[in-house]
């Protein structure tokens, strides 16, 4: 059956998935979601026994019907291939009485990888089957893993180009030091002097301007994005959850059926919404926790039907979490409003103006499924120290989140279906913080001294990602104010 995709914010006028996915937003600046969820045409029996290729398949034909069968395996074996360091590309690794999904074995080694790897492939051939001659400009804003995993992924590809703007002093340095180290002639990286809601928000800003849009298409250019907002980078997301059931079930880990729970370290909602993509697909998920770090806006929501973006931005040790317009969650808030595009429109219109809305009680039974919950700094930092000493597994700072909300709702629930736990991130992306967190002796050292010194005690090797960079120039020293984003555009583009 065909699935189509219409905006959050109108009625009417559903595309098809090669459209939404070179648009990336609504010309109404809504998001584009599918008409209706499909559900899983195979038995997980059968996914159990195919490989993470072939299960990738099996979800993302159900979502993208207008693709042939050669088209969509094409950019899947482009997509998960060598550039991946496990032949599972998204391996599970039991700690402490969960099973942690690592999703940081791509060429960036963060879970972005896992999506941004298929996006330009999947673009490109959307561009074809829709006689687009225009060249593609993806325009991005990071909270730091998007960035790098995109322009990895765009950086060469021609017909397009991609500008990436994130927060300058709101990324770790070695997220940093990936993304401004970046070869290719069509790529851009600009550091704006704000943090990663106003480079969200100048984004869009900058998408939704006819004016800009018509003086481009003059040009021979058309926009698309790479963020999480883009339907081609949250149905990738939606075959790792699968995949990850059947490895269970492949391992006698679970009984065919059997409940789980899926633990998301939450920041823009693209990755716990997949999971609940899933399991509205027939995946047997339980429960799933949203997890967040200091900047609980969505654990506040959750708690309280409330949405307040109106507090203090803060910086974290997990600084992709760093939130507080979580834009996916309005793919959400869409659908619990019985698909109520008047009703979306109108709470999105008071988060932009006021900065709050409230959802009714009737749209707050929607949310049974999900569990908010958050650990503030010290708890981050503690989970990292309980793993590393009691089994020796070390964590990112983002994945710690996860797992200590896991503990805190194992706590409050006694609940003891198996869980899944979303590791976003290796942790040598994120090595002070991390070290720190073990033990505070480390700090003394430089960064690289550090990748050396995790390396040793987490038994692992130095991933290349980290290699490439010790000594690769920068290339990108480029800055701006949020207010200069769009004239910043322009420069590049030459228009």
């Amino acid at each position: 059956m065909e699935v189509l995709y219409n905006s959050t914010r109108s009625k009417g006028n559903p595309v098809k998935a090669s459209e939404a996915i070179l648009k990336g937003l609504s010309e109404d600046g809504g998001l584009f979601v599918p008409d209706h969820i499909p559900m899983l045409d195979k038995s997980l029996r059968e996914l159990a026994g195919m490989t993470y290729q072939q299960v990738a398949y099996e979800v993302m034909k159900l979502y993208l019907t207008d693709f042939t069968e050669d088209e969509l395996k094409n950019c899947i074996d482009r997509a998960y291939d060598a550039k991946f360091d496990t032949d599972e590309i998204a391996p599970l690794r039991e700690a402490s009485g969960a099973y942690y999904l690592e999703l940081f074995h791509g060429s960036t080694i963060a879970f972005k990888d896992m999506a941004l790897s298929i996006l330009p492939h999947l673009m490109i051939t959307s561009a074809r089957k829709n006689q687009i001659k225009n060249e593609i400009v993806i325009l991005t804003a990071t909270s730091g893993d998007t960035g790098k995993a995109a322009l990895a992924g765009f950086a060469g590809v021609e017909g397009t180009r991609i500008i990436v703007f994130y927060p300058k002093n709101g990324v770790s340095p070695i997220q940093e030091k990936q993304m401004v180290t970046q070869k290719g002639d069509n790529t851009l990286v600009v550091g704006i002097h704000g943090n990663f809601d106003d480079a969200q928000t100048g984004v869009k800003k900058i998408f939704s301007d006819k004016e800009l849009a018509a003086e481009m298409d003059a040009k021979g250019f058309q926009f698309s994005s790479a963020n999480s907002i883009n339907i081609g980078r949250l149905v990738p997301q939606v075959c790792y959850y699968v995949y990850a059931y059947t490895r269970l079930l492949a391992e006698r880990k679970i009984a065919d059926g059997e409940l789980i729970n899926v633990v998301v370290p939450t920041g823009n909602f693209g990755n716990i919404l997949a999971a609940f993509y899933a399991k509205n697909m027939g995946l047997p998920i339980g429960k799933l926790l949203c997890a967040s770090n200091d900047n609980k806006v969505l654990y506040d929501f959750f708690r309280t039907g409330t949405y307040d973006r109106n507090r203090e931005f803060m910086l974290t040790s997990s600084p992709s979490m760093d939130i507080l317009i979580s834009s996916n969650l309005e793919r959400l808030i869409y659908r619990i409003a019985g698909e109520d595009a008047d009703k979306n429109r109108e709470l999105m219109s008071l988060l932009n103006g006021r900065g709050v809305y409230e959802i009714s009680p009737k749209m707050r039974e929607g949310l049974k499924d999900f569990y908010g919950n958050y650990a503030d700094e010290a708890e981050t930092a503690a989970e990292i120290r309980r793993m590393y000493e009691t089994c020796g597994y070390v964590l990112d700072t983002h994945t710690a989140v996860a797992s200590a909300v896991y503990q805190k709702y194992l706590a409050e629930t006694g609940d003891t279906a198996k869980a899944v736990i979303a590791s976003t991130a290796s942790p040598f992306k994120f090595t002070r913080s991390v070290m720190n967190a073990i033990d505070k002796k480390y700090d003394s050292m430089g960064d690289f001294e550090l990748v050396d010194e995790l390396s040793k005690l987490a038994k692992v090797k130095v991933p290349n990602a980290i290699e490439e960079i010790r000594t690769a120039p920068v290339v990108h020293d480029k800055q701006c104010e949020v207010d200069e984003m769009k004239d910043t555009v322009r420069e590049f583009l030459g228009i």
